[in-house]
């Protein structure tokens, strides 16, 4: 599997579909050299790599209920929607502990996407960059504008890595996959239409003109790589595993059956294409 990607899409907590494949990977002992993820591609892809099997369910979806995780009251209080403290401190050094020890000895490289506020631009974290500092880079690429703060980590100002690169496959080509499996958290028929948001933006990031130019050209960036992922699906050179089935699950869904629904689905689509997969590898 030499010179072979995997790349996690984003896309909040519909990336519980993510986790439900990746922890088919997991019962299978499946894992490539290299891992590169946003957002919630990032929170799963950690989990994979620190061989946690059935982590990423109770992080995501036993504790979805808990008012720290997800909640109106964390907005009013603190001007964020998910609680960011309570997702990464919280979580993974008390209630369900990461085993930060495997990740850091795994052989695996593990990118992290992030959008640099100033610049407008992506940044990649690998782990020569954020070194011990793996949940702080995680944190800033599932930062979402709006509902969570900004992250400053080594004198850049960080948001959510899917504002720019929402599926960085491109990256993982950039350095030297060449063949790449990609998780998407949308139907592969899915088209990202503008968005209207520009009076908000302007208010509430005035101070970030880039960022501001970059959010509202997110839909051109995002269906513009699902035109180069649909290319080279054709030519053999990318596996992709997509939803099978639309279940609507919104990008802050806290509804316990419909999050339990999509990560099954996620496992479900896994074990169907694994024959294929394999096949693909080893061709």
């Amino acid at each position: 599997m030499k010179d072979t990607g995997l790349v996690l899409e984003g896309g909040g907590m519909r990336g519980i579909y993510t986790a439900g494949v990746l922890e088919h990977f997991m019962e299978q002992d499946l894992y490539v050299p290299y891992v590169i993820g946003v957002s919630a591609g990032a929170c799963f892809g950690a989990s994979y790599l620190s061989r946690q099997k059935g982590r990423n369910r109770k992080v995501n979806i036993d504790l979805v209920s808990h008012p720290n995780y997800l909640s109106i009251q964390n907005f009013i209080k603190h001007r964020q929607l998910f609680g960011m403290d309570f997702l990464f401190d919280e979580i993974p050094n008390r209630l369900v502990p990461y085993d930060y020890e495997t990740f850091y000895q795994g052989p695996e490289e593990f990118v992290v996407t992030t959008t640099d506020c100033h610049t407008g631009l992506p940044v990649y974290f690998k782990r020569t960059d954020y070194g011990r500092e793996i949940l702080t880079v995680i944190r800033a690429s599932s930062s979402l504008p709006f509902i969570a703060p900004v992250v400053e980590f080594k004198g850049k100002h960080l948001l959510d890595g899917g504002i720019v690169d929402s599926i960085p496959i491109k990256k993982a080509e950039a350095d030297g996959n060449k063949r790449n499996i990609v998780i998407l958290t949308r139907e592969a028929s899915y088209v990202k239409k503008k968005s209207n948001m520009k009076w908000l933006l302007k208010k509430t990031y005035r101070q970030y003109p880039k960022l501001i130019e970059s959010v509202l050209s997110r839909d051109k960036m995002y269906n513009a790589t699902m035109t180069h992922i649909r290319e080279q699906e054709k030519q053999g050179n990318l596996f992709v595993i997509s939803p099978s089935t639309n279940l609507k699950v919104g990008r802050v869904e806290r509804n316990k059956k419909k999050l339990e629904g999509l990560y099954s689905l996620g496992m479900e689509d896994a074990k169907k294409e694994f024959k294929r997969l394999e096949d693909w590898l080893k061709a």
